[in-house]
């Protein structure tokens, strides 16, 4: 049981790893957080949140894999190698992949006027929620461009 509880606490740390070190990976969490935060102005479905929830993981599992790919190759391949910049841009691909599949569904759920006039009456009905958006918006790029880890790799 305690190699099993373990290995949340390893997950944990690769997570940790990836926030601190990895300004893509904020980029994405980031994302999620905005689109998690306008969803229910959408009125979306069980089955398109399940959609949404998915399509979220994907892309932040395949960010999360693309940085494990990076430092494995770094590890066993010091200097430049052709295959060591494959594996790096095959993992790289996929995270566009997913990134792209990612707008994909954005679009198809979020393509919706309502949902958009009821976030803009909710945003306007109270200026200080404008305001807070702002914040929040200044916050998550303060994140993404200052959330790193200023040490080596």
């Amino acid at each position: 049981m305690k190699g099993f509880l373990m290995g949340f606490v390893y997950a944990g740390r690769g997570l940790w790893f990836c926030l601190r070190h990895e300004r893509n990976f904020r980029i994405h969490l980031s994302a999620a957080a905005a689109v998690l935060g306008i969803a229910p102005f959408f009125h979306l479905s069980r089955g398109e949140w399940a959609a949404l929830l998915l399509t979220l993981a994907l892309v932040i599992g395949a960010e999360a894999l693309n940085t494990a790919v990076e430092q494995a190759v770094d590890l066993a391949s010091p200097g430049r190698h052709p295959k060591a910049r494959a594996a790096k841009d095959a993992a790289a691909g996929a995270v566009l992949v997913c990134a792209a599949a990612a707008v994909g569904v954005g679009i198809a759920l979020f393509s919706r006027p309502a949902g958009w006039a009821a976030l803009a009456a909710f945003l306007l009905d109270r200026p200080w929620r404008l305001a807070v958006l702002l914040l929040l918006a200044a916050l998550a790029l303060w994140f993404i461009l200052g959330g790193g880890a200023k040490d080596e790799k």
